[in-house]
């Protein structure tokens, strides 16, 4: 049994969810202590608990002190397999968090799966919807994945109710190198609102074109006014997503209550014009989420970000710890060069 310190690095709730996800795909049982201790609600909160209870159910695990709240508690797998699931978070917490427990593992079940998952679509502090579907999906495209993403219904803090489902067919990942992003081909966005009004998802997406700066003149932002029967609750998101020759870079912002929606806006629009500026390959939120995909494949992959954050440090460490595999990363200017080897 591996025994993960879950006060490692970052550590918050993507270390137990990736912890969990590469222990069902390796077959190694875990314990984890000091889970999420460094936060103000220290241990399991509901979204993070659904997540865990959602891999272990793909993979029949065996589980000791899995609790809400808990700090420590033990994971035993099983059969990792595919088929038909149905998890809900039971709060607004989020569906992508969740999801990005279980597609890892459900890519490597070699099994057709279909999942929904319901609870917050577009929550503060996790990717949203949008993203998932517009620039993470595109990604594990690039890498031999076959997923199909639909939004049924959307769901916001504090109510949820939203709804994600995701279509998995078997396939092999393969290892992707990301030197340059080559040719800028179309950018793309949407802002939304549900039950609110529309001037506020029009001021998120001028200001995501005032942010694009010189881009602006080639980007297409959608925006859309959802009603109670295609969301719960009242809320809102912003994404924009640039699809070059080689990759695809993106960023994203839920709306907040106090939050200007020039604020949001302008937000996505300066962080993806900051990246297509710097020549990067990958955003700095994909930057973390695509390591377990690129050690899974196997071979050898890289590339470049404006930054190691945080997050993608504890991932490196914690990856190590279950593949054979070497990660590296490199300054090189403004930007910072990452590689995986195994």
């Amino acid at each position: 049994m591996i025994e993960i310190d879950g006060s490692h690095g970052e550590g918050g709730g993507q270390l137990v969810r990736t912890a969990v996800a590469l222990s069902a795909v390796t077959g190694k049982a875990i314990r984890i202590v000091n889970a999420r201790v460094k936060r103000g609600n220290p241990g399991l909160a509901p979204q993070h608990l659904a997540a865990v209870r959602a891999v272990a159910e793909i993979c029949t695990a065996n589980t000791e002190s899995l609790d809400l709240r808990a700090v420590s508690f033990t994971f035993s797998p099983r059969r990792l397999k595919g088929g038909t699931y149905r998890f809900d978070v039971g709060t607004a917490g989020s569906v992508t968090l969740v999801l990005q427990a279980l597609m890892p593992a459900l890519l490597a079940s070699g099994e057709p799966a279909d999942v929904v998952v319901t609870g917050g679509t577009d929550i503060r502090l996790a990717p949203p919807a949008d993203y998932l579907s517009e620039v993470m999906a595109r990604h594990l495209a690039r890498m031999g994945a076959r997923l199909r993403f639909s939004i049924p219904r959307r769901g916001y803090y504090p109510r949820g109710g939203g709804e994600i489902a995701v279509e998995i067919f078997p396939g092999t990942l393969r290892a992707m190198k990301l030197p340059a992003p080559g040719t800028l081909r179309r950018l793309e966005g949407a802002a939304h609102v549900a039950n609110l009004p529309a001037h506020i998802a029009e001021r998120m997406r001028s200001a995501t074109l005032d942010g694009l700066g010189p881009f602006a003149r080639s980007a297409q932002i959608a925006t859309r006014v959802l009603g109670s029967a295609e969301a719960t609750g009242r809320g809102g998101s912003v994404a924009a997503w640039a699809e070059t020759e080689h990759t695809v870079l993106g960023a994203a912002r839920v709306a907040q209550i106090g939050v200007r929606a020039e604020t949001l806006g302008e937000a996505v629009g300066t962080e993806l014009r900051a990246d297509l500026e710097a020549g990067v390959t990958v955003d700095r939120f994909a930057a973390d989420q695509l390591l377990v995909y690129l050690a899974l494949a196997g071979g050898e992959s890289s590339f470049t970000a404006r930054e190691l954050t945080s997050h993608a440090e504890t991932a490196m460490w914690l990856i190590e710890r279950f593949l054979p595999v070497k990660f590296t990363a490199e300054r090189a200017g403004a930007v910072c060069r990452i590689g995986v080897a195994g």
